[in-house]
């Protein structure tokens, strides 16, 4: 280890909100030069501890310490000043969209007056250069960030907080838009965190993430530790104790789809791309899976009027169709779950009950005016049926955890019948609890429609599909039955060089032990 190890220590950490206590007595201990992966399902609290940790939240009762001396949390920039850094699972809180790459990058020092109070754009490109080496983060940076990808965002972010040389970094799960080949930057940026000495928490649902990076293993579950877990490291009791119960096997029959719902025939995605066609059926859950930019992004957004097909047709119930912007296609009986929630689907400011009826407004409206008890009863009854923990549905939509939030957005597309559900990354941020409850859910109400879900985690789609289309480059490069599939070819269509497309129905062995492969 080439830096001094840090040690933070939190003692008896408790939060209420109001009459509902969301943490009790939380204590753990983080060595430096270690990584202590924090495991619970949403809403066990672990977005609570990671506010307090950064000063967002002020505990009621307890202590931080860092290498045994109190440290002030009481502010963010004083959490900052303690050393205590952290990427949030909402990345538009890491970074600034209104400035280019190289003034996030350097955006601390800026604030605190460190490098002058003139320069130039060269200037600054000059010193947050190597930031963005550490990591092999290869942005123009005079970018502005507004215009980069989600997982771009992400990695600015990451950057600038590796930047601030922490004594204890948060990292909330960081790799949830980022490829296979960004997420292994970033496991090589964690690892030269850990041989400095600085102690880090990383919080993911990802167990193949864990599984790399984890020394210790805390488990919360309703706002308590229950599990604490050092090497030999036992997974899959970590995942009993965060959900309180075994995990089961996960298994769905194969369902046929029924009737052709959507059709797209001779569809190229880009200039380059072969023409592919595809079927969508009732009662059936297909997902498109490949690497980031492979091309499933662009199918559902073509689909719901968000962008166009270079060439090809939609066929809509028989007929050529084709959205012309995303109204359209709702008003089509086609509706979509965004994959960037936060900033292309819910709005912060609205409640809970009005963030879900915001698209069906007109549905509970007469001669102008809103029926609210309408309103209130079809919104109950949608998140009653998805799961969502709430208090109270006209709290404000930021009260409820990440995984709450998105599952309040599937909530909102199931309060009206639809001919197609899309789904762009449906699990992003969502634990292995939640999970499982949209998928089953997913599959239980997909009799009377086409659900097409994009999954870049293979083991996601694998918990949900009837089907998988397998995108690389832009080209379809394969169709595997859930029930007949074989996996070395699943996995070779993800990640090898473009070809045409190849249809793959192949029998094989249990894939089970295969998927954690």
């Amino acid at each position: 280890m080439s830096g001094v190890a840090n040690t933070i220590e939190i003692r008896s950490i408790r939060k209420a909100f109001g009459s509902n206590t969301v943490l009790h007595d939380v204590s753990l201990t983080i060595e430096g030069g270690s990584v202590l992966a924090l495991m619970g399902a949403n809403g066990a609290g672990k977005s609570t501890l990671v506010k307090i940790l950064s000063g967002v939240y002020a505990a009621d009762e307890g202590m931080i310490f860092i290498n045994n001396e109190l440290a002030d949390v009481s502010t963010p920039q004083a959490a900052r000043n303690a050393g205590i850094i952290t990427v949030h699972q909402i990345i538009n809180d890491g970074v600034i969209q209104d400035l280019n790459v190289a003034e996030n990058l350097l955006l601390d020092r800026i604030c605190d007056g460190s490098l002058g109070t003139f320069l130039s754009q060269s200037e600054l490109e000059k010193l947050a250069q190597p930031l963005a080496d550490k990591i092999g983060l290869s942005l123009a940076l005079d970018t502005q960030v507004s215009e980069l990808s989600q997982a771009d965002r992400q990695l600015v972010a990451i950057v600038r907080a590796i930047s601030n040389k922490p004594k204890l970094l948060i990292l909330d799960e960081p790799t949830s838009s980022l490829s296979d080949t960004e997420s292994l930057k970033l496991f090589d940026a964690v690892e030269t965190m850990r041989n400095q000495g600085v102690a880090v928490v990383y919080i993911s649902h990802r167990m193949s993430d864990i599984r790399k990076l984890a020394d210790k293993i805390a488990s919360l579950r309703e706002g308590r530790i229950v599990g604490w877990f050092e090497p030999p490291l036992d997974y899959d009791a970590a995942v009993d104790s965060m959900l309180g119960h075994a995990v089961g096997a996960v298994s769905h029959r194969y369902e046929e789809g029924h009737k052709t719902l959507l059709e797209l025939k001779e569809v190229r995605l880009t200039t380059e791309s072969e023409p592919f066609d595809l079927k969508l059926k009732s009662g059936e859950v297909v997902v498109l899976t490949g690497l980031l930019s492979s091309g499933c992004t662009s199918v559902v957004e073509g689909i719901f009027g968000m962008s166009d097909f270079v060439s090809g047709q939609i066929i809509l119930e028989g007929h050529q169709w084709s959205a012309s912007t995303p109204l359209h296609a709702i008003e089509s009986g086609i509706y979509m779950v965004q994959e960037d929630r936060g900033n292309n689907a819910l709005i912060p400011a609205f409640s809970i009950e009005q963030n879900i009826s915001l698209p069906f407004l007109k549905h509970f409206s007469r001669f102008g005016f809103i029926d609210q008890k309408l309103e209130k009863e079809r919104v109950k009854t949608a998140i009653q049926t998805t799961k969502v923990k709430y208090t109270d549905q006209e709290d404000l939509m930021t009260t409820l955890s990440g995984g709450n939030q998105q599952k309040a957005m599937v909530a909102r597309w199931m309060l009206e019948g639809c001919k197609v559900l899309l789904l762009n990354e449906p699990f992003q941020g969502v634990d292995i609890s939640s999970r499982r409850q949209i998928g089953e859910l997913l599959r239980k109400t997909a009799r009377e429609r086409a659900t097409i879900a994009v999954c870049t985690d293979v083991e996601e789609a694998l918990e949900i599909a009837d089907r998988i289309v397998v995108f690389n480059h832009n080209n379809l490069s394969g169709i595997h039955q859930i029930d007949k599939i074989h996996m070395p070819t699943l996995i070779n269509q993800i990640a090898a060089a473009p070809k045409k497309r190849e249809e793959t129905i192949i029998s094989t062995e249990d894939v089970t032990d295969e998927r954690y492969a």
